[in-house]
């Protein structure tokens, strides 16, 4: 597990990280002026597309024609989940192929990129990820993105008779879609929810709930006994608005979460599922029971104060673990917890939201195009879904595509025997890599939320405003949901 994101996030507090689902998905907009550069340069037309001009013969052990003696130039997003598995890959492709990988780990994806997307020299393939990704409907908008239907489609290197998507969880193309293609490959199963030490619950004799008013039981219980009930990562309301969201889709069901996706005019006003999440999670604020001071850290400050058993709960992806190797008593038994239900819920307890995070790219105008398929297609392998779980604590969405005798952390099991228990009941929203505005426009509300300079009801408002300016968009008709 992991997006994304967004993510997948740093331990250094140097910039938020994955993922992002979802995904750690989302961008957060704090690059929004680089961003448009980027958008300006590209659509201006930029410089021609640059090939090293060496191609194999396509074979069906080599789909796209790697040519021996070529250089393979990989970026990887080193957050939560570090690097040292990228360079393994790497490796690994070299001996394979006969080609000569150059390696850059960088939580600042569009500082190192931007120029390089504008000049027609990207890397050949991307893990674009973090705060600082560069916002992946930009790319698409900007043709900078090449279809990865072809790797879908090529033979599996485990089972040749089997395509590649044959073997990958389902849900798991669905997200890398832009406008109807799949143009990013989004690599880390990840799920979302709340965490909390199992250590502290039992000294406390609290039991993890399944409810929403028993959840702010135990945060009162915290604030009676000198802790935060909810710890969140207030510089980044990426984190609460999963909360919210989740919340809603688990109260409204599966069309509430579409509505969202599919921008319907009444995804947030005319919606009781959305206004009762929004109410739920200002609850917690108006109630006193945040973790003091928390709205003005930052994910890694927040997470550490959690760490240190200064309140029950805090929200997040399962990269958490990861990310807080470091900063975590090695007696703190993290524990994943699903979304707490509201009452009258449609979906149950056990639903979590679960998908693919993380997204690789393999950019329209690599030097070496082939091999950065190539490199996408060997990703979605058992021996490369292996080696990413040993070094980075976390599931791949490869189906069954990790060995066995990967021993996983206490965090990471917790959260595979939560997916285990979800079964079908999973779910995931697709709006943040499709709508890059609407998403910064919906965490600002929440932002907004959680500091009580607006109310529920002006969150809703806004939120809906987002989506009817998200409608105008040209490429949104293509971006549906069934």
């Amino acid at each position: 597990m992991g997006s994304t994101s967004a993510h997948d996030e740093n331990s250094t507090g140097e910039g938020l990280g994955r993922r992002d689902l979802i995904k750690r998905s989302a961008a957060l907009g704090l690059m929004s002026v680089p961003t448009m550069s980027l958008l300006s340069a590209c659509a201006s037309g930029g410089a021609a597309p640059k090939g090293n001009g060496a191609k194999a013969a396509i074979t069906k052990e080599n789909p796209f024609g790697v040519a021996k003696g070529t250089k393979l130039d990989v970026v990887v997003f080193k957050g939560g989940f570090g690097d040292d598995y990228a360079k393994a890959w790497e490796a690994a492709f070299d001996k394979k192929w006969g080609t000569t990988s150059s390696h850059l780990g960088t939580q600042e994806i569009t500082g190192k990129l931007q120029t390089r997307f504008n000049g027609g020299n990207p890397p050949d393939v991307v893990d674009n990820s973090g705060a600082q990704k560069i916002k992946l409907d930009v790319l698409f908008k900007s043709n900078q993105l090449a279809d990865l239907t072809p790797v879908l489609d090529a033979p599996s290197l485990d089972d040749p008779d089997k395509k590649v998507r044959d073997l990958l969880i389902p849900g798991t193309v669905e997200q890398g879609m832009q406008g109807g293609k799949c143009v990013s490959l989004n690599y880390v199963y990840t799920v979302f929810g709340f965490w909390y030490s199992g250590k502290l619950f039992k000294e406390k004799g609290w039991a993890p709930p399944k409810t929403w008013d028993a959840f702010l039981d135990v945060c009162t219980k915290a604030k009676d006994a000198g802790l935060g009930g909810l710890a969140h990562q207030g510089k980044y309301p990426y984190y609460i608005n999963v909360v919210i969201m989740d919340l809603i889709a688990k109260k409204g069901g599966l069309e509430a979460m579409k509505a969202i996706d599919n921008l319907e005019p009444n995804a947030f006003e005319g919606s009781a599922a959305a206004l009762a999440a929004v109410e739920a999670v200002y609850e917690v604020v108006e109630k006193g029971l945040l973790l003091p001071g928390t709205n003005g850290l930052t994910h890694t400050e927040s997470q550490t104060a959690w760490n240190q058993y200064k309140a029950a709960f805090i929200p997040s992806g399962s990269w958490l673990e990861n990310e807080q190797i470091k900063q975590t008593p090695d007696d703190f038994d993290m524990q994943f917890l699903p979304m707490p239900l509201l009452p009258d819920s449609k979906l149950p307890f056990e639903a979590i939201r679960a998908g693919a995070g993380e997204p690789f790219i393999v950019p329209e105008q690599a030097a070496n195009k082939p091999g950065g398929l190539e490199f996408i297609r060997s990703m979605l392998s058992r021996e490369w879904s292996t080696m990413f779980a040993q070094q980075a604590n976390s599931l791949t969405v490869v189906m069954d595509g990790v060995d066995q005798s990967v021993q996983l952390r206490p965090g990471t099991q917790s959260a595979v025997k939560a997916l285990k228990a979800a079964g079908a009941n999973t779910f995931n929203y697709l709006y943040p890599d499709w709508y890059s505005e609407m998403d910064t426009a919906i965490q600002d509300a929440s932002n907004e939320l959680m500091a009580k300079r607006i109310q529920p009801k002006e969150w809703i408002k806004r939120a809906q405003a987002a989506v009817n300016k998200a409608a105008q968009d040209p490429n949104a008709k293509n971006n549906r949901r069934s």
